[in-house]
């Protein structure tokens, strides 16, 4: 049974150096090193980029059934500027991933047996990519897991709606469900959905009632909050709770980027391979953390995977 992963491929432009990214893919390559079979779907330039993208692929032995080459549009590229207060992104528009097409994408799922399919919003902007997965979700029955990923100027509130009424499962962070709190449920204005350290917290028991009722609203299997370094939350459509917070904290933390999207790549692992809810929850938590004590979202070490099949194997 394969993984189908749906979305984009681009680059981090640093101007001194590309770094190949995109959630889609950065989940796509943590499955394809941990040996768990899955189908990336994605549309790149025919360029520099383009090439660069292309080699992640041949690194990771990922199939290119699902790789299509636009002859017109540029490989996907984010600009980072470092600047004395940080890094500031800039995403830009029409994109090879915003033209997937849906022929070559229904053909290639065409080739396997599909046990879920992953998706995200930002692929979703341009109506062609979003006809496409809209073409994938009609033609497999397979678990649709939802990784909301709201990047600022690059989503509207419709495409959440539609996503998440298309989503059997979906994942979200506090900041992005503090959106769909003030979309969907009637709950007062709160800093954070979860953190005791807020200035206006809400009560936890508000909390859990405001992700039922998102549960219930759009008939989702479970909702997945990820709470950073303090873990994580599951809520099932049949009122079950499983919150993991009793995780190790890496030893030093370098930054968190893809460390969401690590996370993700793990549950779904744990899917496909059988593992009991709470111990996906866990070692998902635990392999974000892990992210997070490297530099980048994917280790540039293929070694660095090694350890974590020995752990779980033990």
């Amino acid at each position: 049974m394969t993984t189908v992963v749906f979305g984009e491929a681009l680059v981090d432009d640093f101007v001194t150096e590309q770094v190949v990214g995109g959630a889609p893919f950065n989940v796509a390559r943590h499955l394809a090193a941990f040996l768990s079979p899955q189908l990336m779907i994605t549309r790149i330039g025919n360029d520099r980029n383009g090439a660069v993208v292309h080699a992640q692929f041949e690194r990771f032995a990922m199939s290119d059934a699902g790789l299509q080459i636009d002859k017109m549009e540029e490989t996907g590229r984010v600009i980072v500027e470092r600047g004395t207060r940080g890094h500031r992104f800039t995403i830009l528009p029409g994109q090879a991933y915003d033209f997937i097409n849906p022929e070559q994408a229904l053909s290639a799922i065409d080739m396997v047996e599909p046990a879920a399919l992953y998706f995200g919003t930002l692929a979703q902007r341009g109506p062609r990519s979003r006809d496409t997965l809209h073409a994938l979700l009609d033609a497999t029955d397979a678990t649709r897991f939802l990784d909301l990923n709201l990047r600022a100027g690059q989503f509207d509130e419709r495409c959440v709606f539609h996503s998440l009424h298309a989503a059997d499962i979906a994942k979200v962070n506090e900041e992005e469900l503090q959106h769909l709190f003030g979309w969907y449920v009637d709950v007062r204005p709160a800093t954070s959905a979860t953190s005791a350290t807020s200035a206006t917290p809400m009560p936890a028991g508000e909390v859990r009632a405001a992700c039922a009722a998102l549960v219930q609203m759009f008939a989702l299997q479970g909702l997945i909050v990820t709470l950073g370094h303090r873990g994580s939350v599951y809520f099932g459509a049949d009122g079950h709770i499983v919150a993991n917070r009793d995780n190790p904290a890496p030893p030093f933390v370098i930054d968190s980027v893809g460390a969401g999207d690590a996370f993700a790549a793990i549950f779904l692992l744990g899917r496909s391979r059988g593992w009991p809810l709470e111990r996906t929850l866990a070692r998902a938590n635990e392999f974000a953390g892990a992210i997070c004590a490297v530099p980048g979202a994917v280790p540039r070490d293929l070694a660095f995977y090694d350890k974590w099949e020995s752990l779980w194997r033990a």
